[in-house]
């Protein structure tokens, strides 16, 4: 997991993370941070052990930790923040050891992770997606009334 913890580590990386966090501050809904990308890091583990899918570890690890880091930039511009996240994720990856297989494999996981199309795909880019929805516990959120999540997709029982 050594190219994952350079990735926590990246000055850009910290510096994006910030950022989220600025422009979450008064947001009464999910937050896009770090304990959001470990769940769903995780799941995605999970989620490939238990499937049988044979997609590296840190492959994982690098699309989870990196999924949402442009999420500042859709409040800031209207940028999608799976677009944005591409576009910032790509000089991470390199700086971290990704080669560019690697790379594009991720991306592409990246700027997919809110295309319900590829849900079912036995790809990275279908486990990024389902775990980033599953990562949300709406059973146990106060404020689950409010959000504009549609009702069919709120994780209203633990399901995996």
């Amino acid at each position: 997991m050594e190219r994952a913890n350079r990735i926590l580590e990246h000055p850009k990386y910290r510096k994006y993370l910030a950022k989220n966090e600025e422009a979450e501050a008064q947001r009464r809904f999910c937050h896009h941070n770090m304990g959001h990308f470990l769940d769903v890091a995780r799941l995605a583990v999970i989620l490939n052990e238990t499937e049988g899918y044979g997609i590296e570890r840190e492959l994982i690890y690098g699309a989870a930790l990196l999924h949402d880091v442009g999420r500042w930039m859709q409040y800031q511009d209207g940028t999608p923040h799976e677009k944005a996240g591409v576009m910032l994720s790509l000089e991470i990856l390199e700086d971290c050891g990704f080669t560019g297989e690697e790379q594009k494999y991720i991306l592409e996981a990246i700027g997919n992770h809110r295309n319900s199309d590829i849900k079912e795909e036995k790809s990275l880019s279908g486990l990024l997606y389902r775990a980033d929805k599953l990562s949300r516990p709406c059973f146990a959120c106060k404020v689950e009334p409010e959000c504009d999540w549609k009702q069919g997709k709120k994780n209203k029982k633990l399901i995996l």
